[in-house]
């Protein structure tokens, strides 16, 4: 995979923090959310009918946390006001994210990778990639477990702007839903104790 020039946006290289879970233990979580082979074809799909939407998707996204302040508070510096170069680095490497999201091969290197963004959302590196003295200390985990809902539930419609089936969309759906559970819950790790994850 060809590393795109988004400051901040290291996966594959050897800045990513390796993660603690073993490739066995791995497969099992990714069992556990049922994400299988069909799944990964589905979100091919989705990366192609995606593509050229992901701006758009990102307005959405923006614009459910500049109406919320209790989230556009984890984008301020250290003066309590939205810090602009923030939100900005954090969005191209946002777009990214849908990109990866959708072309993943789910093995190591993004396995590692999604260690490394759980820990960019902790005190352990908050505001650190992009060099910001952030006003929060590190990203509420019940925030972060919250926005599966939000960033599932405004992708459909974007899903469905390509003329696929109903059958095609709801399976691009599900499966954006079971990639994103399991991002999300492997972002946690760096939240808990490691007898307990």
């Amino acid at each position: 995979m060809t590393t795109p020039a988004i400051p901040g946006y290291t996966l594959g290289t050897s800045n990513v923090a390796r993660s603690p879970l073993s490739d066995e233990e791995f497969a099992l979580l990714k069992q556990t959310v049922l994400l299988g082979e069909d799944d990964v074809r589905s979100l091919r799909l989705a990366g192609e009918v995606l593509d050229d939407q992901i701006e758009a998707v990102l307005d959405v996204w923006y614009g459910f946390v500049g109406s919320h302040p209790h989230l556009v508070y984890y984008f301020s510096g250290a003066d309590g006001k939205p810090n602009m170069d923030y939100l900005g680095g954090v969005r191209r490497r946002f777009g990214q994210w849908i990109r990866d999201t959708c072309a993943a091969n789910y093995d190591r290197a993004w396995l590692d990778y999604q260690y490394e963004i759980g820990l960019r959302h902790t005190s352990a590196k908050k505001g650190k990639t992009d060099g910001i003295a952030s006003a929060a200390q590190s990203i509420n985990l019940r925030y972060l477990i919250a926005f599966i809902v939000p960033i599932t539930a405004t992708i459909k419609p974007f899903l469905a702007k390509k003329g696929h089936s109903a059958a095609e969309v709801e399976a691009m759906h599900t499966a954006w839903f079971k990639s994103i559970t399991l991002q999300i819950t492997l972002w946690s790790e760096p939240y808990v104790a490691p007898s307990t994850f």
